[in-house]
């Protein structure tokens, strides 16, 4: 549109959002009034709400996809550390009715490299899931 066929209007803004709106301009290198332009024509446009939905459902669906593959992730590591404790149940024998101190001592030992293990694992960013087959697919990275 030509200069003839607007309307002037005078507002003012918070610091803080005339200074976004100028650096915004400057970063895009168009004129500040463009830019309040589009954005009311956006937020007064009646397909606006349409739109404001749409990307709404979208992110909606990103973080749920998300949490799904958390989800997995959990419920790997559950599966995982039921599998060893199983293992390990069958592995130790259980202790006498006098559990002796060094026994106990024992038992301290081994759960203290069990997780200095775990840490060393975590540390390395490689995870059981790494490691499984998926989908009849062995999944390597």
């Amino acid at each position: 549109m030509s200069g003839a066929n607007r309307i002037k209007h005078t507002f003012r803004l918070p610091p803080a959002l005339s200074r976004q709106l100028a650096d915004y301009a400057g970063r895009k290198r168009v004129s500040q009034a463009s830019i309040v332009e589009a954005a009311l024509a956006s937020f007064l446009s009646p397909d606006g709400s349409e739109r404001l939905e749409a990307a709404f459902s979208r992110r909606l669906d990103r973080i749920s996809r998300q949490l799904d593959k958390l989800d997995y992730h959990v419920e790997v590591g559950n599966e995982a550390f039921a599998l060893y404790l199983r293992r390990w149940l069958e592995a130790t024998p259980a202790p006498s009715g006098g559990a002796n101190a060094a026994a106990r001592a024992d038992a301290e030992a081994r759960f203290d490299f069990f997780i200095e293990a775990l840490a060393r694992r975590l540390e390395t960013r490689r995870r059981l899931s790494d490691d499984l087959v998926r989908d009849g697919e062995l999944v390597e990275k």
